[in-house]
């Protein structure tokens, strides 16, 4: 289970939101599954079907989270026109185990989140719990 505050939620939707046509990523970083900050970045595909993380933002990001205490709990990323759920590049690039991958989708009228757990290619919903 993956703790999320709404507030954290709705600056994750924001940013969806603010990078359309593009599908916007960055990471969750907290402690003991409780997501305590989001960090934005740079989809350097430029693209609305698929990521990737600017290398020198990604290592900054797990410097930082290192120096607090805190671990990355997840990564995210925004699918502007399809379902939040992983598609077969998304479960296909899943390489770390331990961590989260969170969806936001626009292809509704209200956004939608959900987080999963990948790992060998297996794909487990994993629930989000709101916390205050």
């Amino acid at each position: 289970m993956l703790r999320i505050s709404q507030q954290i939620i709705d600056q994750l939707f924001d940013h969806a939101k603010s990078g359309l046509p593009e599908e916007v990523c960055g990471y969750l970083a907290g402690i003991d599954r409780e997501v305590t900050r989001h960090f934005q970045l740079t989809n350097i595909d430029h693209s609305p079907e698929h990521f990737s993380f600017d290398p020198s933002e990604q290592f900054q990001v797990v410097r930082e989270v290192r120096k607090t205490g805190e671990v990355i709990l997840a990564n995210y990323h925004s699918h502007p026109e399809t379902p939040a759920r992983p598609s077969i590049e998304d479960i296909r690039l899943a390489f770390d185990p331990e961590i989260s991958y969170v969806i936001v989708s626009l292809a509704a009228e209200l956004p939608d989140i959900k987080s999963f757990r990948i790992r060998n290619g297996e794909v487990e919903r994993e629930e989000i719990q709101l916390i205050d």
